[in-house]
């Protein structure tokens, strides 16, 4: 009789689930832009992408192009933020490529964080696997003006963070913490927000961040040497 280890039906269960669920909002955002831009172009010959990945040719699929291993290896969480992001996308997993679906284990130090950041192009369905995380997203600009969603989530909890809302997730515990999340997209991006704004290449010209954050210039400069 076979024997499986005791960790592969938690997180069995737990993939099946999320890539359903992802699997169900597809419809709703894929085939929309799967990368940051996609500039059209008329020789094929010089094309480089189409919106997505180019197909394989079915006769030379195997199953090894749907099959990735390595989720139940905790991510490095040694950084400023205590938190390892390991995502599983087209450009991990090439049998996703037109699916829609995405899937990314995130690993927590005690008090780790995974900073505010977006996903241009996809729904996140959060499950707690141990520990317990802070989270909560904030509403684009309108009349309710950047509101905050946030809950604490314990283990075996499920969290949604709509599609391109600034979101983050928090251990709140003096223990580590995991997470699977499922994404509604096969390249949904990220955007860390800290990131974007203070450590951009080329920098943005610090008169429009001290400008935008009502800040003095040593603070913009401070903050961009931290990160």
């Amino acid at each position: 009789m076979m024997k499986y280890s005791k960790v592969v039906p938690k997180y069995a269960i737990v993939t099946v689930a999320l890539l359903a669920f992802a699997c169900s909002l597809a419809s709703a955002y894929d085939p929309s832009p799967l990368q940051d831009f996609c500039v059209a172009i008329n020789n094929p010959a010089s094309a480089v992408f189409v919106n997505g990945k180019f197909c394989k040719d079915p006769k030379l699929v195997t199953a090894n192009d749907f099959f990735r291993s390595g989720l139940n290896i905790p991510g490095n969480t040694s950084n400023k933020v205590g938190s390892n992001v390991t995502t599983v996308t087209v450009e991990q997993l090439p049998g996703l490529n037109t699916l829609g679906i995405s899937l990314a284990r995130i690993d927590f130090a005690p008090y780790g964080l995974n900073p505010p950041h977006t996903h241009p192009r996809g729904t996140e369905f959060l499950v707690v696997i141990e520990g317990t995380l802070h989270v909560g997203f904030v509403t684009s600009n309108s009349a309710d003006s950047n509101r905050l969603f946030t809950k604490v989530l314990n283990k075996g909890d499920v969290f949604v963070f709509p599609i391109g809302l600034i979101h983050f997730q928090l251990n709140v515990g003096n223990t580590k913490a995991v997470a699977f999340a499922g994404l509604s997209s096969q390249n949904p991006g990220v955007i860390t927000i800290a990131n974007a704004v203070f450590k951009s290449n080329p920098p943005i010209n610090a008169d429009v961040l001290t400008k935008a954050f009502q800040v003095d210039k040593n603070v913009v400069h401070y903050i961009q040497k931290q990160l």
